[in-house]
């Protein structure tokens, strides 16, 4: 019998470093030791958060809009990437008028996805619309109002379980 293995995807955006001084937090770091994926949601700010995310796993990832040209050259707007079958549409979810959540709906209506990752409010959610999980991971280093920082982990066998971590210290 075939086994099924499971994959650990840590999923994380809005982290808005902007380069030496700031990092992403340890709590961050200590979970992508065992990931198997990164999805990061845009609003990376610099190309030291892919460089320190590369060193734990293969990462995916969208620009958003603080994001300049060097991640722009590097990242698309919108992406849909397939993982075990199940595929994953990611976006930033910025734009003009509607929710962050109605735009990233948007973004992947006519497509078959599963799982829509979001960021740009920094609002942790999971949640579904008709059939598709949508889930923002909030920020691991930019809480704005809410009380804890936060970033998400999708594992994926023949299932998706989605989870979001919350913590209070950002250090």
């Amino acid at each position: 019998m075939e086994r099924t293995l499971l994959v650990k995807i840590v999923v994380t955006g809005d982290t808005h470093i902007l380069g030496r001084g700031k990092r992403l937090p340890s709590v961050l770091l200590e979970e992508c030791e065992s990931a198997d994926l990164i999805i990061h949601t845009g609003d990376w700010k610099s190309l030291e958060v892919y460089n320190t995310l590369s060193q734990y796993a293969r990462v995916v990832g969208v620009y958003g809009n603080i994001d300049g040209d060097d991640i722009k050259e590097q990242f698309p707007s919108r992406e849909i990437i397939e993982v075990k079958g199940h595929k994953i549409g990611i976006i930033h979810g910025h734009g003009e008028k509607k929710t962050t959540e109605k735009r990233a709906l948007e973004a992947f209506e006519g497509k078959q996805v599963d799982v829509i990752l979001f960021g740009h409010s920094h609002i942790p959610l999971i949640r579904y619309f008709k059939k598709v999980m949508l889930m923002n991971p909030g920020s691991p280093t930019d809480k704005r109002t809410l009380p804890y920082y936060s970033y998400g982990i999708l594992e994926i066998k023949e299932k998706i379980k989605a989870e979001i971590i919350f913590y209070q210290d950002k250090a």
